[in-house]
């Protein structure tokens, strides 16, 4: 790392390409186009978490309750106000596909995965909801993690993940508790802590190494999205790793600097991916009601979709979690991270 500085660029870029991946996915899904593989920036997302738990953990030792108590500050009111206004939306009639539910509404709220009355399939209220359940959980083991000696967390995680993967093979179950937390896709979680490691021990790649990485995780990505190839968490969790530790690599070497609109876009990333879904239906039927191409209705519905999570980030979240963090904490590293 570079002197005293909390800021990895680098990891605020993947931030801001990540979210901008998951707002084009469903901008193109809305219209009629594909771009499936905007849907990877979750896994980038899951390995960025990963990675940063284990360095603000080590830069800021904290207790397991006060751990927890960062990291609800930080997720669930921006959630839980989403979340609202997709209930209210529901009860009003603008969501005619939505129904809704005590129990789920109830179960979204608390990070509790279950099968939606809608569809039947294990999404919360809010869809793109699904992946904080992942997180949510990630943080709760994490969280006992810290009862352990730091030389015993990662591999402690490690084994608890891979024994719930390895559990999701050999047994057949159809309960939502059970196809969530032994899905694969939590070994990212894993990898992004391992990838952290390295990173505190200085052991990422050089220069060129790190260039081969990136060329390589964005190849595939390519790959996978022009000739629309089927995919899933063990093609796109390994690319995401790549990625994640080239764009470290690269880092290191300072090949990244604070620009002011991919800095902004990765701070507001979270919000840009609760939100996004909002602006996109309200372009897209108004574009539909015009007339409009649907690819001009796909890039000004990613757009909208853009601008309403930053616009979420400047006006609400920001103010909230400062005013919430205030008394607790001083400003968190994963924010700049």
């Amino acid at each position: 790392m570079t002197g005293a500085r909390t800021t990895i660029y680098g990891i605020q870029y993947l931030r801001a390409l990540a979210a901008l991946g998951v707002v084009i996915f469903h901008a193109a899904e809305r219209t009629g186009h594909h771009f499936a593989i905007g849907a990877a920036g979750v896994d980038v997302f899951f390995v960025i978490s990963g990675f940063i738990m284990w360095v603000i953990s080590e830069r800021r030792p904290v207790s397991p309750l006060a751990f927890l108590r960062d990291r609800i500050q930080r997720i669930a009111p921006i959630y839980w106000l989403a979340t609202a206004v997709m209930v209210v939306g529901g009860l009003a009639g603008l969501f005619p596909n939505l129904v809704l539910g005590n129990a789920h509404v109830l179960a979204s709220l608390l990070f509790v995965p279950m099968r939606s009355p809608s569809s039947g399939e294990i999404w919360p209220v809010l869809v793109q909801g699904w992946t904080l359940n992942y997180e949510m959980f990630f943080y709760a083991v994490f969280a006992a993690a810290l009862l352990l000696p730091r030389s015993r967390r990662l591999l402690a995680i490690a084994g608890c993940f891979s024994a719930l993967v390895a559990i999701g093979f050999a047994v057949d179950s159809d309960s939502a508790l059970f196809v969530t937390y032994t899905r694969p896709i939590i070994l990212e979680f894993v990898a992004g802590m391992i990838v952290a490691e390295c990173w505190l021990r200085h052991r990422i790649p050089g220069a060129l190494s790190s260039l081969a990485l990136v060329a390589i995780a964005l190849s595939g990505f390519v790959a996978l999205a022009v000739l629309r190839l089927p995919f899933d968490e063990f093609i796109l969790g390994p690319l995401a790793v790549m990625l994640v530790l080239g764009t470290l690599g690269l880092e290191a070497q300072g090949w990244f600097r604070p620009r002011r609109l991919p800095m902004l876009l990765g701070d507001a990333s979270y919000s840009i991916y609760l939100w996004h879904t909002f602006a996109i239906s309200v372009v897209v039927k108004a574009c539909g009601m015009m007339g409009i191409r649907p690819l001009t209705s796909a890039l000004l519905a990613a757009v909208a979709g853009t601008a309403l999570g930053v616009f979420a980030y400047l006006l609400i979240e920001k103010p909230l979690t400062k005013r919430l963090r205030s008394g607790f904490f001083s400003r968190p590293v994963e924010h700049r991270a």
